[in-house]
């Protein structure tokens, strides 16, 4: 058809009809009362205001764009929450709306299928799973049955640091409490001794830094999901992915070989790995064969694997750093426990309920370095409201459990480690108190959270008991670096080892 042939209302009917498309599209935006967000580039959003410590940079966007503000991370929608009325509303009134997680990217790598289920969607198969870790591995009795091998964990950590504390050396503390919290892990969660598992110490810390950094990192895939595969193959993640978690399938797949050894003497009881073989094996002969396999243990087994090492090691980091920044408060918390203890020579258990400024300096350290400073993301399932503002399906949604740490409305002198702050105060971590919000709160609270604190504190405890602690020679308390580690990872720890001087006391 030649073009002096066409009608002139054609192109009038095509310019009118993208007219009413562009008017819908407006007229749906605009009755989307979604939360305020900081001006977008095109393709990458807000990807560029994240800045090297993201929590640190959210936290700052949040002054200016409020407590329920929505970043466009690429492709990626997701709502950030930065207030203790706010992670109410998220956590506990819409808990059932926003309890699924989104899917891992960088899982369609890996040679093996994990349902993982920290990571698994909400459904039939998370809440069965979670049920049996919170039964059969961190109810209050289950922790209380691994007692022994906690207190003799802590007691190989005083002698090691013995051996230091007579030539006044000082020591990389640091190393230490990661070495105890992997040895307390493999022994209850794996029947074995850290110190037999053929790792040694600093090949085993690289290794957990980068499972915990490759899976709570940002990827391209994620943000770009038609070309990000692209940029993650050439920039070696993928290859980075497939290292780090055959490292630990393999890992993994020796500690299940040597539970199912027949030549293995059998414990008295079962630990962990013997509970979760002992499910498969009943399933298989129930005929229920596929609904538990090899694959399913072994992501349990990297639950409690990654949680259980480094958020613990984290914490006492945190707080012995904060103690000898402030020699009063390492001297008050002595005193404390030296006069309850007296000469019995060492701190058990059954004795942390009566130390209750130990348990202060616990809460207060949790407040100010949460070892997790953004929540795990949730993906919402259904449309609700926060704060009046529209949440739709398929959005993330993290809380920065950091900020809501360090805000003036709810703390006075956030910034400040004051461990006297929870004196009379109800305030507690275990997710009922949104203004601390250390291990979420919910139905994807952490699980593990009595298992955590009970040997953050027995570590913590013993370590004031038996020695007094110094700065090496030439540091004083304002040169101890309390900057945080830069990275998007799953934790966040102490920029450079805390390196100090034990005296042994007893």
């Amino acid at each position: 058809m030649a073009l002096d042939t066409i009608p002139l209302w054609l192109p009038l009917l095509l310019v009118l009809a993208l007219l009413l498309l562009m008017k819908k599209k407006m007229d749906e935006r605009c009755s989307k009362n979604l939360p305020p967000s900081p001006p977008k580039l095109p393709i990458i959003g807000n990807l560029h205001q994240l800045g090297v410590l993201p929590h640190q940079s959210m936290r700052q966007l949040s002054k200016k764009y409020g407590s329920v503000m929505l970043l466009q991370l690429s492709g990626i929608r997701t709502v950030i929450i930065s207030s203790a009325e706010a992670a109410r509303e998220v956590l506990k009134v819409n808990d059932l709306a926003c309890c699924s997680r989104p899917p891992l990217a960088c899982s369609k790598v890996f040679s093996y299928n994990y349902r993982d289920i920290t990571f698994s969607p909400y459904g039939d198969y998370w809440r069965e799973i979670r049920k049996l870790c919170v039964l059969e591995f961190f109810s209050v009795k289950s922790v209380q049955f691994y007692e022994f091998i906690r207190e003799e964990e802590v007691a190989l950590l005083v002698d090691s640091i013995s051996h230091y504390a007579s030539s006044a050396t000082p020591i990389n503390l640091s190393e230490k409490l990661f070495a105890l919290t992997a040895s307390i892990t493999f022994r209850i969660g794996f029947g074995k001794s850290f110190r037999g598992s053929g790792l040694d110490n600093d090949k085993f810390q690289a290794m957990v830094d980068e499972a915990v950094s490759v899976i709570g990192s940002y990827n391209a895939s994620e943000f770009f999901p038609f070309v990000g595969w692209i940029i993650d193959t050439f920039s070696g993640r993928f290859k980075r992915l497939e290292r780090v978690f055959h490292e630990l399938d393999t890992l993994f797949q020796q500690i299940i070989d040597l539970h199912l050894d027949p030549e293995r003497t059998k414990p008295k009881h079962e630990d962990i790995i013997d509970v979760l073989l002992r499910i498969e094996r009943e399933q298989v002969e129930s005929g229920n064969a596929a609904r538990f396999t090899k694959h399913n243990i072994k992501a349990v087994i990297m639950n409690i694997f990654l949680g259980g090492v480094d958020t613990g090691a984290i914490t006492m980091i945190w707080a012995m750093a904060e103690l000898a920044k402030n020699p009063r408060l390492m001297k008050k918390a002595q005193d404390e426990v030296r006069n309850f203890i007296g000469n019995k020579g060492k701190v058990t258990e059954s004795d942390i309920d009566h130390l209750h400024y130990l348990k202060m300096i616990v809460k207060e350290t949790f407040r100010l370095h949460p070892p997790a400073t953004l929540l795990l993301p949730r993906e919402t399932m259904s449309h609700f409201k926060i704060n009046g503002y529209d949440i739709y399906p398929k959005m993330l949604v993290q809380v920065n459990v950091w900020a809501i740490g360090r805000d003036p409305k709810y703390w006075e002198n956030p910034e400040e480690f004051i461990p006297e702050r929870f004196m009379d105060n109800s305030i507690d971590y275990k997710g009922q108190n949104f203004e601390l919000l250390t291990f979420g709160s919910g139905r994807r609270g952490c699980p593990g959270i009595y298992m955590a604190t009970t040997i953050v504190e027995l570590a913590l405890a013993n370590l004031l008991y038996c020695f007094n602690w110094k700065l090496p020679d030439g540091i004083k308390e304002e040169d101890i670096n309390m900057e945080e580690k830069a990275g998007l990872s799953l934790t966040t720890n102490k920029k450079t080892a805390l390196n100090l001087v034990p005296i042994k006391l007893f």
